[in-house]
């Protein structure tokens, strides 16, 4: 009677420790891999110039059927742009990145462009962007961050 009493309560206890759980996610980022979640495109110093130029980044790229998710930070020197491509259009993923590389260095000839279809690489970048929004992220840890996850990228090709 002790045992099935003790497991009661411990399966009680359990159930109590999951209700309590978050139920709403504020964090974006976790769910990023599973749905689209179209973040906003951020510039890490907003008194930059050429800062605006970022959302246009965004809408030029986006505008690509191919794609149906698209990250972009803009650092002082480099701009990430990290993207996910649609299922039915991933075995062309070389031929997109090229199309994408030649229309960002026809528009915008002296920005230097990375560019990732990684999903690491993506999270990566929606939870820097996350970061960059809210308001105690500083801009140095902001272009720190963005420096390495650029390096990353790199790394990986």
């Amino acid at each position: 009677m002790r045992k099935k009493y003790g497991l009661l309560m411990f399966c009680c206890l359990g159930i109590l420790a999951t209700g309590c759980e978050h139920s709403e996610q504020k964090d974006v980022s976790k769910l990023a891999i599973v749905k689209t979640i179209n973040p906003s495109a951020v510039a890490i110093d907003k008194n930059q110039p050429g800062g605006n130029d970022v959302e246009q980044v965004k809408e030029d790229i986006s505008s690509l059927p191919e794609l149906y998710d698209v990250a972009v930070i803009k650092g002082k020197k480099d701009i990430l742009v990290a993207y996910k491509v649609k299922h039915l259009h991933r075995f062309k993923m070389k031929a997109i990145e090229k199309k994408m590389n030649k229309m960002l260095e026809k528009k915008y000839p002296k920005e230097n462009f990375t560019v990732s279809s990684d999903y690491k690489i993506f999270l990566e970048a929606v939870k820097l962007n996350e970061r960059i929004k809210s308001k105690n992220y500083s801009d140095k840890k902001a272009e720190t961050r963005l420096k390495q996850i650029i390096k990353m990228t790199n790394e990986m090709t």
